[in-house]
């Protein structure tokens, strides 16, 4: 997919089983119902996907979030797991190319790919030339929630890893709602799933994409305000949201879902009953 003279690629870490206390299982393609519609996490589980975005304009490698991170430690069980080296080796890329990487917020499924364990039990970052970008509030939001007995429910934080990163400086603590990461790049606080929560807007000739993070995150949530029980700020959530599709409908933006399945991405129409629809492109 092109925006402008940006490239975009979907990362795709495979579809998972997430069940209510938080715990990922892979899962096969098959095992998956075509018109699946997980609207919220049920009292067992529901199906979504991991989607990390790749963009590239000739000069830099933007990675947007890191995704479960499987496979990457030494020793790990998940070894045959598609994870970011496959991936970029798709494209011809290593770790080591990567310019930015953008985290939408710090839920252990959008960022455990920080960051691996080498053969020496030693954490070292996935992207060692890259700086990782997230809201301030973000990190301070994570680390007191590290030492709450009362969590909210979905993804939950797991600093451990991520300490190193603060220690050598590579995190870039970000406190503007509005930040030009590069030029037809932007960050935007919208707050909502958690205080930090970023989205980001890409931007060139005339063309305009949006990576939603967990503000939307896949095209069955387009219609339905279902993170209610997943969100810190439920009303900060629904006024972003409401905002973000008004504007990426008049802009005719493509959308970039990070939890989808089936429709990874696609452009909004609305039908007869003025409801968004998901046109793919």
């Amino acid at each position: 997919m092109n925006v402008g003279r940006f490239e975009i690629e979907q990362l795709s870490e495979g579809i998972f089983e997430v069940f209510k206390d938080g715990v990922f299982q892979k899962s096969e393609g098959s095992e998956i119902r075509a018109k699946s519609a997980p609207f919220a996490i049920p009292s067992k589980s529901s199906s979504i996907g991991i989607n990390p975005i790749l963009i590239r304009d000739g000069k830099h490698n933007v990675l947007l979030d890191t995704g479960l991170g499987w496979g990457l430690d030494h020793g790990s069980s998940y070894e045959d797991t598609s994870n970011l080296l496959t991936n970029l080796d798709i494209f011809g890329l290593s770790p080591s190319d990567i310019t930015h990487v953008v985290l939408s917020h710090l839920h252990f499924d959008h960022a455990a790919g920080c960051t691996f364990v080498d053969g020496n039990t030693t954490t070292q970052p996935m992207m060692p030339y890259a700086n990782y970008f997230l809201q301030k509030k973000e990190w301070y939001f994570a680390l007191q929630q590290m030492n709450e007995s009362t969590k909210t429910q979905g993804g939950g934080y797991n600093l451990d890893e991520l300490y190193k990163l603060a220690a050598e400086e590579k995190l870039v603590m970000i406190t503007d709602t509005y930040f030009e990461l590069l030029p037809g790049i932007e960050l935007i606080r919208t707050g909502g799933h958690t205080p930090g929560h970023q989205i980001v807007k890409i931007t060139d000739s005339g063309e305009s994409a949006y990576f939603l993070g967990d503000l939307i995150p896949s095209e069955h949530h387009l219609n339905h305000y279902a993170m209610r029980q997943m969100d810190v700020d439920p009303v900060q959530s629904k006024k972003a949201k409401t905002l973000v599709l008004r504007q990426a409908l008049e802009e005719q933006s493509l959308m970039l879902f990070y939890h989808s399945v089936h429709a990874k991405a696609g452009k909004l129409d609305r039908d007869n009953d003025k409801k968004f629809v998901l046109r793919e492109v």
